[in-house]
């Protein structure tokens, strides 16, 4: 009868064994939940929202500036006769209306 070496057995079943532990943490730093593909992702939604953002504080700046035309501190009378036409839907009479 012989012996079993351990130290044949463990030796190479401790490399394989780390080998696959290596291999799981570098599977999950590329594909997992917080990994570079997530963070890829990640940033591309970040840059959509950066251009929705930039679009809603332009649309938002638009409205501001019909807004304080719109105070009487400061009353644009050419805008206050356009929106007013436009919400109640009436013209002059020497106006010629062309509505798509």
């Amino acid at each position: 009868m012989s012996r079993i070496d351990w130290k044949q057995v463990l030796a190479p079943g401790a490399y394989v064994l780390l080998l696959a532990i290596a291999l799981i943490f570098a599977h999950s730093a590329i594909e997992g939940q917080r990994g570079m593909r997530a963070l890829n992702e990640a940033r591309a939604e970040i840059m959509t929202l950066e251009a929705e953002l930039a679009e809603a504080e332009g649309e938002r700046a638009e409205i501001a500036n019909l807004v304080r035309r719109l105070q009487p501190d400061y009353l644009d009378l050419d805008l206050l006769d356009e929106r007013a036409r436009d919400v109640l839907g009436m013209a002059r009479s020497d106006e010629l209306l062309i509505r798509p």
